[in-house]
């Protein structure tokens, strides 16, 4: 049973008597933490915390079945179909977005908070040259959060080398023309690769609602081979193994590979916003 489509990151599902419905109280955990983690993964390697993404992600990316876009598509309710593993993948997308945010925003200190938008950038750096596009997108739209881009004081003491390779990749979502700068960049990859999902899912919904099925009672056969590309490009990404050795591990891997498979964020974007404005209030 797929239940990640319906829960938020921190949502738990509950069973109880009718009758203790109103009884019912968010669990601590769901708050998100009150401190953020910086003191932990500051000493990691960014490189290691971006291969370890990589792994994690490949997992979650090859357990998903392309029928599962086909369901998400033209939905379940016509298949009586699951699609938990794209959920799951998704999920974990929304998770890593929220992580940045939550991070940054968790972070009282202004040079420290400069420190972070440096690493979470080295980071989006390494997963873009282990061509795994879904993460670096994560982060970068992360840090594209209002929440985070308000924070003038912050982007001001970031160095320009950083800014620039901010904007480069900044530029790489942007969606005019189709997101043609994305896919360029695709198109210039060898496989493995881990895409950008939200857009191919995109894609696909967009050619679904646009076209219709069946024309003067007859397959639109135009309309299925569109969709059929897409899925291609998921094959296409996943038809070479992930190569784990494309980086060098360190002793503390262990450590950095439990730490970046349970992210805790705070999925709630009025909290991040109110904890944004402490960090930075309004000028008047």
């Amino acid at each position: 049973m797929s239940v990640f489509s319906t829960l938020s990151i921190n949502g738990h599902l509950f069973a109880c008597p009718r009758e203790q419905l109103n009884n019912l109280a968010p669990l601590p955990d769901q708050e998100g933490p009150s401190a953020g983690s910086m003191s932990t993964f500051e000493l990691m390697s960014s490189k290691d915390l971006a291969y370890q993404m990589t792994m994690f992600d490949w997992e979650l990316f090859s357990c998903v079945h392309e029928h599962e876009l086909l369901y998400h598509t033209f939905g379940r309710h016509s298949f009586r179909r699951t699609t938990a593993n794209l959920d799951l993948f998704l999920r974990r997308f929304n998770q890593v977005q929220l992580w940045v945010v939550t991070e940054v925003c968790l972070c009282t200190q202004l040079s420290k908070r400069v420190q972070l938008l440096k690493k979470f950038i080295k980071i989006a750096a390494h997963c873009r040259e282990f061509k795994n596009l879904n993460s670096f997108f994560a982060i970068i739209m992360g840090m594209s959060n209002p929440a985070v881009s308000r924070l003038s004081q912050t982007w001001e003491k970031l160095p320009t080398k950083f800014k620039k390779f901010y904007a480069e990749f900044e530029s790489m979502m942007d969606p005019s023309r189709n997101h043609r700068s994305y896919r360029l960049t695709v198109t210039k990859l060898e496989p493995p690769i881990i895409p950008f999902m939200p857009l191919l899912l995109k894609d696909m919904t967009f050619t679904h609602e646009g076209n219709k099925t069946f024309v003067d009672n007859m397959v639109n056969f135009e309309k299925m081979r569109i969709i059929a590309n897409t899925i291609r490009q998921v094959r296409h990404c996943r038809n070479q193994p992930f190569n784990p050795d494309i980086c060098q591990p360190n002793k503390n891997q262990a450590e950095v590979r439990g730490y970046v498979r349970k992210l805790c964020v705070i999925d709630n974007q009025r909290a991040l916003t109110q904890l944004s404005y402490r960090l930075e209030p309004r000028r008047t």
